[in-house]
């Protein structure tokens, strides 16, 4: 019997069908952040926000998230990711950034000047304290100057 060879693209496609799902796996796999001078960048998967150190209101830390309506995101297992709007405040158009990688953990309540709201945290429950003290530092040298 002879064997018919398969077309060589769809080697390809298969090959590069796998590699971008790993990708995606690795970019919502955790929250990504990154420290620079005047903001921090949070990356989780399709989701990315600024948060600009001038902003920032005030900082603190909260058990649970409040009850919100999710604009886009997901929640699944002890993560929950994505934009999501308060019950309470439907009439205007304020979102709420949450990146969230357990909820069993305490979360980071970030607050701007301009009320907009964050809340994160990461995998290692140190880490999340770090932030939130480096959060905290941020806050407390704008309240100086």
């Amino acid at each position: 019997m002879a064997t018919k060879k398969r077309h060589w693209l769809w080697n390809i496609l298969a090959v590069l069908t796998v590699i971008i799902c790993l990708m995606a796996f690795a970019a919502h796999y955790k929250n990504w952040t990154r420290i620079e001078a005047d903001k921090m960048t949070i990356l989780s998967g399709i989701y990315y926000h600024d948060v600009a150190y001038k902003d920032l209101d005030h900082v603190e830390w909260v058990d649970k998230i409040p009850p919100m309506v999710r604009l886009n995101g997901f929640s699944a297992f002890e993560k929950g990711k994505g934009v999501y709007q308060e019950f309470k405040d439907t009439l205007t158009d304020r979102k709420v950034y949450v990146f969230v990688d357990n909820f069993e953990n305490q979360k980071i309540h970030l607050i701007n000047k301009d009320s907009s709201q964050l809340f994160l945290n990461l995998k290692d429950s140190l880490e999340t304290v770090e932030m939130f003290d480096f959060f905290k530092g941020k806050v407390d040298f704008q309240g100086k100057n």
